[in-house]
């Protein structure tokens, strides 16, 4: 049945608070937008969004609401025209800035309350004490009806909880705008309602709140509609009641089918020119409080990806299991006593090194394989509040490094008490224990890279083989590397794995130990060896090392670029 416009509906109460916002005014002029992929989906957009006022950008699918709404935020410079946040250019989004994606930005796996208070230590000032922190998260989480479900893990709320929650962290702060991306999408009638009443008093207390919608029941509960054409046009900008009138038509599905048609709205004004904004003025840094340090935020993504890690049944399960799969592998391939210097079996001893070298990788790649492109959307969010990439790649190298370097010991310590290792000295074992962490430190950098590459879980796990093979194949193990061709000899050098396996095999002594007894290599494949383990472990060690650094490098250009390109998702949607 059409739905007419309605009468606003009363609003609810006003959130608590310390008093009214200093809401931020945004003003649009004639903007152009390009998206990559998309061409120009925006054209000679004007309009303004008022402190204290409910924005709402509506058009259909395509019409280019998300992008307009990225680039009203400042996170998207237009192609065309200008876009100024009270008279100037925007700056870098600061901590009173507020952006709600379509996407969710905080963690599903922390009870809700853990998660808004790590929010609020990345956020609030550095000088604020832990009560401070504590108060405001019981405030939003009350002004937002969500206290009951404090200790509710945010993966197990509801659709429309999942979406307070997320403007909950974004309150933290009492933003002086806020943007939000179709936030009642997916809700039941009820539920959108009752955003859209937490919405209007935020925006009653003095907020610039701007949201888009697919919804049409969330058009009467706004005070400004800025309706787009399906080529990015502005074909109404008013009031919800002059909707209706404006196009000469009785409901609102008979807007969208005039718009679709290529009708703009009767008597439509522009805004007026002598209210344009100053495009030369510089632009202003909007944070009223310096962002904690780096220090800090590393220390705070430590634990916070340390809880994350533990609160995961299917990541701890892999954690535990792999190291079990992998010593269960050594227990029924090879034999024991390998590395006696009576009687040694040069092939079985090079293998073992390969597999150690190859778990200590597969530790490492599978550890980080899911660290990012999992919660790329709060990393997004968490950039634009002021975190730092530099601390976000530190805190997962502290969080993983300590388990790997435990697993990487454990496989050793099991494999000598097995006979699948010779009796050696400490600074033997030492050695081993230092190429494996490094091993898996460099493997991790890898996976953490192609997490940052992919854009979504699955991707990420069919990059596993893909990573995996090229490293069993040209480590040098099978073939060794003298026996390879040019192209052969060239790839080895790529991979981390070979740099592990000689490393392992010079610290272990293989070069010694097999011309003890050169007769038993034979003229066969492993004679063709030649100087591969005749060189210092720490040249493998190095190599591996500048590895782990390059890796982590080009992931920090990958996610500074990502999240440069819009914290919101580089798509067109909307």
């Amino acid at each position: 049945m059409p739905t007419p416009m309605r009468p606003r509906p009363a609003a609810p109460a006003p959130i608590p608070s310390s008093g009214r916002v200093d809401g931020l005014r945004i003003q649009a002029r004639h903007v152009d937008q390009d998206v990559r992929g998309a061409g120009r989906v925006l054209r000679d957009v004007s309009f303004d969004a008022d402190p204290g006022r409910l924005t709402v950008i509506v058009g259909s699918s395509g019409a280019g609401k998300s992008v307009l709404l990225q680039t009203l935020a400042g996170l998207r410079a237009p192609a065309e025209g200008t876009v100024v946040h009270d008279g100037v250019p925007p700056g870098r989004p600061g901590p009173r800035f507020g952006f709600v994606p379509q996407d969710d930005i905080i963690h599903r796996e922390l009870p809700l309350r853990r998660t808004l208070l790590y929010a609020a230590g990345l956020r609030l000032m550095p000088a604020a004490p832990a009560r401070e922190a504590d108060g405001r998260v019981d405030l939003v989480l009350n002004a937002l009806g969500l206290t009951d479900r404090a200790g509710t893990p945010v993966g197990a709320l509801s659709g429309g909880e999942r979406k307070r929650a997320s403007i909950a962290a974004e309150l933290l702060t009492r933003p002086r705008v806020l943007f939000l991306d179709e936030p009642t999408s997916g809700l039941d009638p009820v539920t959108a309602a009752g955003l859209l009443g937490t919405l209007r008093a935020l925006a009653e207390e003095g907020t610039t709140v701007v949201l888009t919608t697919h919804a049409l029941a969330d058009l009467p509960r706004c005070d400004r509609i800025v309706f787009l054409s399906p080529g990015g046009e502005l074909a109404f900008t008013g009031e919800p009641e002059a909707l209706c009138g404006a196009f000469g038509v009785g409901t609102v599905e008979e807007v969208y089918e005039a718009v679709a048609g290529g009708r703009r709205a009767r008597d439509a004004e522009p805004p007026s020119a002598a209210d344009a904004p100053d495009a030369s003025a510089e632009p202003v840094v909007t944070p009223s409080w310096p962002r904690p340090g780096a220090v800090r935020q590393w220390l705070l993504l430590t634990r916070r990806g340390s809880a994350l890690l533990w609160r995961g049944r299917l990541t701890a399960a892999v954690l535990a299991g792999s190291p079990v799969m992998i010593v269960a592998m050594f227990a029924v391939l090879f034999r024991s006593g390998a590395f006696d210097p009576a009687s040694p079996d040069p092939g079985t001893t090079a293998m073992i090194m390969f597999w150690i070298a190859f778990s200590a990788f597969f530790f490492g790649l599978t550890y980080g394989l899911l660290q990012i492109c999992t919660e790329l959307p709060v990393l997004r969010r968490e950039w634009i509040a002021g975190v730092r990439i530099g601390p976000y790649l530190a805190s997962k190298l502290t969080t993983m490094l300590p388990l790997l370097a435990v697993a990487d010991g454990l496989l050793l310590v099991v494999l000598r008490a097995l006979d699948r290792l010779p009796a050696a000295a400490w600074g033997v074992y030492g050695s081993l224990f230092a190429s494996s962490v490094l091993a898996s430190a460099a493997a991790l950098a890898l996976g953490l890279l192609a997490s940052a590459a992919v854009t979504e879980p699955g991707q990420a796990t069919l990059m596993l083989p893909l990573l995996c093979f090229p490293q069993v194949l040209f480590s040098g193990a099978f073939v060794p590397v003298p026996r390879m061709p040019v192209g052969g000899r060239a790839l080895s050098w790529a991979m981390t794995n070979r740099w592990a396996f000689e490393a392992l095999g010079s610290g272990v002594g293989l070069d010694p130990l097999w011309r003890r007894d050169a007769s038993a290599l034979g003229p066969g494949l492993l004679r063709s060896y030649g100087g591969t383990f005749a060189h210092p472990a720490s040249r493998g060690w190095s190599v591996l090392a500048g590895f782990a650094l390059l890796f982590l490098a080009v992931t920090w250009a990958v996610l500074a670029r990502k999240c440069r390109d819009g914290a919101a998702g580089s798509r067109a949607k909307g």
